[in-house]
């Protein structure tokens, strides 16, 4: 498939993280115009033309998000999800390190269009690279006289800080990444009022992934009629896809919306590893329903495509598993992973992530009972939609298609007391 990438078509020339580098690429046209030529309305308008819709997981238009922000007296803040912990995702650590000008430029032409003074970047605690990246890249800003007091000598004062979290997978979520900011412990907070109303500061807050605001620029010098040619009418754009597990070829790859599985597994992975077999694909990150193979023979990636396959393309993290898989090892890993990471602010995803767990150690390790499954089954479901935020249903979705779909394989591990498997190959 010819394409040719917008967001990661320079990452390989090292100079593209330095402000020469990227101002020799294009780079800084599109705020520029932003500050210069436009009105923060007019951006507003652009960005919401364009269908532009957020990278982080849920793929919520980002015009019509801006639009919520109340015309009040209030300070604004805009912060930029950088905390990315979503297993099989690793798109935007790339940008940041890879790209750092390019993040910032969003954040400039986002700030424009929301008439923000203060910005902030959350990045994961352990992406000490990628901070670093930043902070060099946001002293060569300074050091221009391209922000502080006056961005782009506009008059229009813009402040940016990059605040490290501490390795916490809740701080993904939006209101727990404010909070966290805040100072107190990143606990995920009710919706309504929901940030763009009430957030940092109990002021209205926009927050953006960081793949959706390395979307702007480009938008902004090429249009938004532009962009609709790339992708699908409801899912237009470019995306990066993560594709992990057992592949020739794992990595970061661009592609546009709508773009075939069988294109980014084979073409661009390199197909399925070692000669096996495509058993099953998580298509958006580990928190969403599992497909077999036969449900991707067919399968477009963008939203609705994914969703109408029954699963989500959440954050494009895309995990592979071949036939030498084991359904029970790999669903344990999951629970382990959403049981640990749980706040336990909420008692259905505390403890339920946690029964979980110890339901699924049993069954994997040969001391499973006849009624393991239905109670697993009756555990998940009573999670979903009945916590703060959706990390309860970040595990309970994934068990109830991985049992659903596969549920042979369990009962086998219950009847025969070990993994039939056992001796075929590994687990992810």
């Amino acid at each position: 498939m010819d394409f040719e990438p917008i967001l990661t078509r320079h990452l390989d020339d090292p100079s593209y993280a330095t402000l020469e580098g990227y101002l020799g690429r294009g780079g800084y046209a599109g705020a520029q115009r932003a500050y210069r030529d436009l009105s923060p309305e007019q951006v507003v308008e652009m960005v919401r033309q364009s269908g532009l819709r957020g990278r982080g997981g849920a793929g919520f238009p980002t015009g019509q998000k801006w639009g919520f922000v109340p015309q009040d007296d209030r300070p604004r803040y805009l912060v930029c999800n950088a905390d990315e912990s979503e297993p099989g995702t690793f798109k935007d650590r790339l940008l940041i390190e890879k790209a750092p000008h390019l993040l910032l430029e969003g954040i400039l032409i986002a700030a424009r269009a929301l008439r923000v003074r203060r910005a902030f970047i959350y990045i994961r605690g352990e992406m000490g690279e990628g901070a670093r990246s930043l902070d060099k890249a946001l002293r060569e800003l300074r050091d221009r006289g391209w922000l502080g007091d006056r961005v782009f000598e506009s008059g229009t004062p813009l402040e940016i800080t990059v605040h490290r979290g501490a390795g916490a997978y809740i701080c993904g979520e939006e209101t727990a990444l404010l909070s966290s900011i805040e100072g107190a412990r990143g606990y995920p907070r009710l919706k309504p009022p929901f940030p763009a109303v009430e957030g940092l500061f109990r002021s209205p807050t926009i927050v953006n992934n960081v793949e959706t605001l390395c979307n702007l620029p480009c938008i902004l010098v090429r249009g938004a009629d532009w962009y609709r040619t790339i992708g699908t009418e409801r899912s237009p754009g470019p995306k990066i896809f993560s594709i992990s597990g057992h592949v020739r070829r794992p990595g970061n790859y661009e592609l546009p919306m709508g773009v075939p599985f069988r294109v980014l597994l084979n073409e661009r992975a390199g197909g399925v590893d070692d000669g096996r077999t495509l058993k099953a694909v998580i298509p958006g990150g580990s928190s969403v329903p599992v497909l077999t193979a036969q449900e991707t023979a067919d399968l477009r990636l963008d939203f609705e495509s994914v969703s109408a396959a029954g699963s989500l393309l959440g954050s494009g993290g895309v995990i592979v598993m071949d036939d030498s898989t084991c359904m029970v090892d790999a669903l344990l890993n999951l629970a382990r992973f959403y049981h640990h990471e749980s706040c336990g602010q909420c008692t259905p995803c505390r403890e339920g992530c946690g029964w979980i767990e110890k339901i699924l150690a049993r069954v994997a390790g040969g001391e499973g009972r006849s009624g393991d499954l239905d109670l697993c089954l009756e555990v998940a479901r009573n999670m979903v939609g009945r916590t703060i935020c959706v990390l309860a249903d970040a595990l309970a979705m994934p068990v109830l298609s991985f049992i659903g779909k596969f549920r042979a394989e369990f009962e086998a591990h219950i009847r025969q007391k070990a993994c039939p498997l056992q001796g075929v190959g590994r687990s992810p």
